[in-house]
């Protein structure tokens, strides 16, 4: 989801009043020595939406982030383990996720009973590898960046199809609202859109969805997806040809278990968001995306739909945001009204005439 929306939308449902950790450089250094044997002599803030996410350079050597959850998301401790575990075994299998790095008593986290200004509450620490980069959304999109980004995120599914873990089930969301298996959840929300034109648009999807989508998810095949491929969860630096390569792989608390062809449609749509001409996006995303993992039929004529309920996932929750938090109504709706010119453009281009332009013009990039 988008960064904003998320924390808006998060910290509306929390049931502790500031939640969000707010350590202090003091508090970081002492944490820093005590769990990692670690001089701290550079800490800077870093993006962090409901955790607290800070840049740490000791003395010692070496770049780090220190992630400290914030204390609702800390109650929950084994999805926390299970993200970790899923972070390292892509590292270990060639893709560029962070690892967490082992305290001097070899645990990967650590739950820690502080007072930041609310009082004493627990927030899980990790200590996490630094990766290098900017964000995706900060490069120009090329066709070879959308090729390797949907190549990217295929890799990434079907790494994880294969990890082993006793806690697996935990991603077995049922209620999730961010997950594409969820997406009636979203008739729950209708209301935000009263009066506005869009929601007949959503409501077409959501039907759309109904009718071609359910019926054909039994020959969807499984697996575990990271859930928010995002413009913003993805890093880049210069490669040698003038271009950009893809650097890191961020945030994996929306982890559940889905189908391939979900992880595909979401990296589509938010590729959309940022992309001068968004239609364009799908071709090299799909071209990338079928080098590794070739969709079946039913996959490909689910696509399109796919695509435009993520669109309205985003579009509805955000209202539903605003309504909760009207004072964030013009940062919010920024990002938010983009997503709706696209979507308006997509419905009424069509169903036929869209997947013709994706698929013609992954055909022509090889796949």
């Amino acid at each position: 989801m988008p960064p904003l929306l998320m924390c808006l939308f998060y910290l509306s449902e929390m049931s502790v009043k500031n939640a969000q950790p707010n350590f202090s450089p003091s508090q970081v250094s002492e944490i820093m020595k005590r769990l990692y044997n670690l001089t701290a002599s550079g800490i800077r803030p870093l993006p962090s939406y409901d955790d607290q996410n800070l840049y740490v350079a000791p003395t010692e050597g070496g770049e780090y982030v220190l992630k400290i959850m914030n204390s609702e998301d800390s109650k929950n401790p084994t999805i926390i383990e299970l993200q970790t575990h899923a972070m390292s075994f892509l590292y270990q299998n060639g893709l560029p996720a962070q690892t967490a790095v082992p305290t001097t008593s070899g645990q990967l986290m650590s739950l820690e009973e502080i007072d930041c200004g609310y009082g004493c509450q627990k927030y899980l620490v990790r200590l996490l590898t630094y990766l290098p980069g900017v964000t995706i959304s900060k490069v120009p999109f090329t066709p070879k960046l959308l090729y390797e980004t949907g190549r990217t995120a295929a890799r990434m599914d079907e790494v994880l199809q294969k990890m082993v873990h006793p806690h697996l089930s935990i991603l077995e969301r049922e209620n999730f609202i961010w997950s594409l298996s969820n997406v009636c959840l979203l008739e729950e929300y209708m209301s935000v859109l009263d009066g506005d034109p869009l929601q007949e648009v959503v409501k077409s999807v959501i039907d759309q969805y109904k009718n071609s989508v359910i019926p054909r998810r039994s020959n969807f095949r499984k697996c575990i997806n990271h859930g928010d491929f995002n413009d913003l969860n993805i890093l880049v630096q210069p490669d040698d040809n003038h271009g950009y390569k893809i650097s890191g792989i961020l945030d994996f608390a929306d982890m559940n278990s889905g189908y391939y062809i979900n992880e595909l449609a979401i990296t589509i749509m938010y590729m959309m968001i940022e992309h001068p001409d968004p239609i364009a996006v799908g071709g090299p995303v799909l071209a990338g995306w079928e080098s590794v993992f070739p969709l079946n039929k039913d996959e490909k004529n689910c696509l399109y739909v796919l695509v435009l309920s993520r669109f309205c996932q985003s579009l509805v929750m955000a209202r539903y945001s605003v309504m909760l938090h009207p004072e964030n109504e013009e940062y919010l709706m920024t990002t938010s009204r983009k997503g709706v010119k696209i979507l308006q453009k997509v419905w009424e281009l069509g169903k036929e005439n869209v997947e013709k332009f994706w698929f013609d013009h992954a055909a022509q990039l090889g796949v």
